[in-house]
């Protein structure tokens, strides 16, 4: 028996999910939870084979819950199920090691099998989620990137440069470039931008 752990906001969906997948009778749904912060503190956590996650819940959404879960145990199966799916978050998800990743219009018998796969060690990506991936490139540099990251965490531009070992004008330098890029006004929107398209 394939016990999974069922992570959605929307209460409707993810009973109605919890039941149809119980209809199969090699999977259990041992736990629900609707926030992915309720998931990491959950003691049900550490019995399940396969987690589903929405990408996009209250407070930490799939993907983070999905890192800290990875964090807790590498070996951990998980899926993303989402709606609006964006091609970076896509490669964000599989960087960190996540093994399936799924549109919510999935049939339930398909996802089933899905889960299955999943739990034997397979990896699993919807084919439409996976041709738009590899068919939007993101246009800024890896130095770029670390710097939006660390903006978007908060971080002012004398901690970007302490914690990466740059003169400040070099990071002023690397942000002003990324705003350029991206068309926006300051360093927060394009570090939003980038989180919102997957790239950190």
């Amino acid at each position: 028996m394939i016990r999974v752990y069922l992570a959605d906001d929307e209460e409707m969906l993810r009973t109605a999910l919890a039941s149809l997948l119980e209809l199969d009778d090699g999977l259990t749904v041992i736990a629900q939870a609707a926030s992915g912060d309720a998931v990491l503190t959950d003691s049900a956590r550490a019995d399940t084979d396969v987690f589903l996650l929405d990408l996009e819940m209250p407070g930490l959404g799939g993907l983070d819950t999905a890192k800290a879960l990875l964090d807790e145990n590498p070996d951990c199966r998980i899926v993303i199920v989402t709606r609006h799916a964006r091609p970076g978050i896509l490669r964000s998800a599989l960087a960190a090691g996540l093994r399936g990743f799924v549109p919510k219009n999935t049939p339930a018998e398909q996802l089933s099998a899905i889960v299955r796969r999943i739990h034997d060690g397979e990896r699993y990506v919807d084919a439409d989620l996976a041709l738009d991936a590899i068919s939007v490139d993101c246009p800024l540099t890896e130095r770029e990137l670390d710097t939006l990251r660390l903006t978007e965490e908060g971080k002012s531009v004398p901690e970007i440069a302490t914690q990466l070992h740059l003169a400040a004008g070099t990071v002023r330098n690397y942000l002003s470039d990324a705003i350029t890029k991206l068309g926006v006004k300051t360093r927060h929107a394009a570090a939003k931008q980038a989180k919102a398209r997957g790239w950190i």
